[in-house]
């Protein structure tokens, strides 16, 4: 196998692992209550709460990238790593303003789960159940997750293109 390959996959490899690892942290403990809550909300104000969420998780993910392929010597150009970012950010956004989630899991034939998968975490104060179609331990949550992680391997490999095609693509191993 020739060096470049290699040097390919390890990259690859290293950037999907710390973008799988770490989203958890960066999704759930770096987001603030105030956005976990707003971020699905219609509206301007929904906006805000998804944007400024997606803005720690983006700084969160490029940091631990910047962090795991500096230790292993990989100088990743800032282009490359912008783009994976990006392509984090952007579908992360799309995904968290949760209407566009739903339509597309219905278009897959996924309205059953998400009618189904749903939890009950408190009442009204006259005793109504009030139901939660989208918190942890719903299908909504979980299609949500299996986006993110899907994506975070889109955005591997396109940091790995980029950075490979990169003129400073020799840097890689300093």
């Amino acid at each position: 196998m020739r060096e470049r390959t290699v040097r390919g996959l390890a990259l690859f490899a290293a950037l999907q692992a710390t973008f799988a690892d770490v989203h958890p942290v960066c999704d759930q403990w770096l987001q603030t209550s105030a956005d976990a809550v707003g971020k699905g909300q219609p509206g301007r104000e929904g906006a805000r709460h998804c944007a400024r969420h997606v803005a720690s998780y983006s700084a969160g993910q490029l940091a631990s990238a910047v962090a795991v392929t500096r230790v292993l010597g990989c100088r990743v150009p800032l282009a490359a790593l912008l783009a994976g970012t990006a392509v984090n950010a952007v579908t992360h956004y799309v995904i968290d303003r949760r209407e566009p989630l739903k339509t597309a899991a219905r278009a897959l034939g996924k309205s059953g789960y998400l009618e189904h998968a749903t939890i009950q975490r408190r009442e009204t104060p006259a005793g109504e159940p009030v139901v939660d179609e989208s918190g942890p331990g719903t299908a909504l949550m979980e299609l949500d997750q299996a986006a993110h992680r899907a994506i975070g391997v889109l955005a591997s490999l396109t940091t790995t293109w980029l950075a490979m095609r990169s003129r400073r693509a020799g840097r890689m191993e300093r």
